[in-house]
């Protein structure tokens, strides 16, 4: 059998109906490899547009044709369809095969058989059928044994790994599990394969070969489960014909391996999932003072976190709001998680779907690391969201790093924090922001609602967002950079790309119409604020 499936050319002529015929192979006798998948028998010229490909076709020569051109014709039409051979019975059509039918099959590529004695066709696609039928069982029995040993390795406590190992075994080749994006979670090598071929090598190599569609010698089976809908894919099998060619059986026990790792994947994201939430809703209660500052301690070691004598650092991500409980979460904290060891601290982290956070506290050594810790603390988080699929462009997560200090402190700045991640969306984006600097937009947010709020906004800038609205060049980006810089001209001017008299145009154009004198001190607070609380107030515009 080849990797196609079913049995081949010679196995089918060996079988006794054909072999009554005496047959005679007059055309690429080196092609008897090729495999018979179906067994196909009829007299009608255009038999090939009902042929899908792997048939062998049986026929007394009745359809061919009687001149060499109709000849040529069919030969070339039934090669281009891609059947495994043509098998002509001698008879009273043919007493022998014409030259100009042996000549095309061979230039073809076309395997051609004459029989010398009539044999019953139904008879011959009955052997050929049950050869093909149990050959496809005897495969199914190969692969349900991979199986059963895949699952006694799950019940004895075995993992992923482990299962991968039997698989690679049973292939003699290497075995992957990558994500959806082609990103390697585990690999395994053959005990019984080239003892040279390390897989983490090997894998490297197929990353480079890797283009659209997977390469020839691989076999790749997907994993289900990866989200909402029966089409959804949490991971996916590579096998690599390294050592030996792929087999069907060995897709087929691909097949059977991928849904029990299909099963070990839920079980461990719910598992995981389940834990980081329990983690969250911990982090949550502590800053809603629902566990006291005296009982935390004790709780968080429960939960696996053990900081030392140095102070603890709050802080929150947020996610944008369409990402909320729907997102997969078990990924996400999985890959925050992996993010986070590698910075070197004690990390407790936790996820609150329905608020679309992720809280956690971090272990300092000391107050003066809390800048450093901040930026790698915060690197980690954005990658791990990128690493789980939940960044969105024009929408990043913010995250604010909240006041270093014992439990009690903990406690609320993780509230502090909570709520300033929420306000910190529509600011303009950073690596992180520092909850002690944002105690204006916070109370701005808080006061959102508020008509008093938007009538001071209209008052402050109205004029600007009405001329914006109909006019160009738009002139709220020039106020918001000349306060950014103080009023420092020149930094404006390099920041907007304009010339020093542009400016000065559009900045006497503004104080023209807010009816204000811009190096007034009172005025620039007056228009800050009401720039910083127009991103807050319904009716930005």
């Amino acid at each position: 059998m080849d990797n196609q499936g079913g049995i081949t050319v010679q196995r089918a002529l060996e079988l006794p109906g054909l072999r009554s015929g005496l047959p005679e192979v007059v055309a690429c006798a080196d092609r008897l490899g090729r495999t018979v998948r179906w067994v196909h028998a009829g007299e009608v010229p255009n038999i090939a547009s009902l042929l899908k490909g792997g048939e062998l076709l049986l026929t007394t020569g009745l359809g061919l044709g009687t001149r060499p051109a109709e000849q040529r014709a069919f030969v070339r039409r039934l090669a281009d369809r891609g059947i495994a051979a043509l098998v002509v019975e001698l008879g009273p059509r043919f007493t022998r095969l014409p030259a100009t039918l042996v000549d095309t099959a061979r230039a073809a590529g076309l395997p051609l058989v004459q029989l010398h004695r009539e044999v019953p066709f139904v008879t011959v696609t009955e052997e050929v059928h049950t050869e093909i039928v149990n050959g496809h069982y005897a495969l199914l029995q190969r692969a349900e044994e991979v199986h059963r040993r895949c699952t006694e390795a799950l019940l004895g406590g075995g993992g992923v790994p482990q299962v991968l190992r039997i698989l690679a075994d049973f292939t003699a080749n290497p075995v992957f599990l990558e994500t959806p994006d082609a990103q390697l979670l585990y690999a395994a090598g053959s005990s019984s394969g080239d003892p040279g071929a390390d897989p983490l090598q090997v894998w490297e190599g197929l990353r480079g070969q890797r283009g659209e569609a997977p390469p020839s010698n691989a076999v790749v089976v997907d994993v289900p489960g990866g989200g909402p809908g029966t089409g959804a894919v949490r991971a996916r099998l590579v096998l690599l014909g390294v050592s030996t060619p792929l087999l069907p059986v060995h897709r087929m026990a691909a097949e059977r391996t991928a849904g029990v790792l299909a099963v070990v994947l839920m079980q461990a994201r719910q598992e995981e999932e389940l834990a980081a939430r329990g983690r969250g809703d911990f982090l949550t209660d502590l800053a809603e003072g629902r566990i006291s500052a005296e009982d935390a301690p004790a709780q968080a070691r429960v939960l696996g976190f053990r900081p030392g004598a140095g102070p603890l650092l709050p802080v929150v991500m947020r996610l944008a709001a369409e990402l909320g409980p729907a997102g997969n979460w078990s990924v996400l904290a999985r890959a925050v998680s992996e993010e986070l060891s590698a910075v070197g601290v004690p990390v407790l982290l936790g996820v609150r779907p329905v608020e679309g956070r992720v809280p956690l506290l971090v272990a300092l050594r000391s107050e003066g690391e809390r800048t450093a810790v901040a930026d790698r603390v915060a690197a980690a988080l954005r990658a791990g969201v990128e690493r789980a699929g939940l960044d969105r462009a024009g929408a990043p997560p913010a995250v604010v790093v909240g006041v270093a200090g014992g439990w009690t402190a903990a406690s609320s700045g993780l509230r502090h924090a909570a709520e300033t991640a929420t306000a910190a969306h529509g600011l303009p984006p950073r690596p992180w922001y520092d909850a002690r600097r944002l105690d204006i937009d916070l109370l701005l947010w808080r006061l959102r609602e508020h008509p008093d709020l938007a009538a001071f906004v209209d008052r402050a800038i109205g004029a600007l967002r009405v001329h914006d609205a109909t006019s160009r060049p738009a002139l709220l980006p020039t106020l918001e950079t000349y306060l950014a810089h103080a009023g420092r001209k020149a930094e404006t001017a390099r920041e907007l790309h304009l010339n020093r008299q542009t400016l000065y145009n559009r900045l006497a154009r503004i104080s023209e119409l807010l009816g204000t004198d811009l190096d007034d001190p009172e005025t620039v607070l007056s228009l800050s604020l009401a720039l910083r609380a127009r991103r807050h107030t319904q009716s930005t515009a």
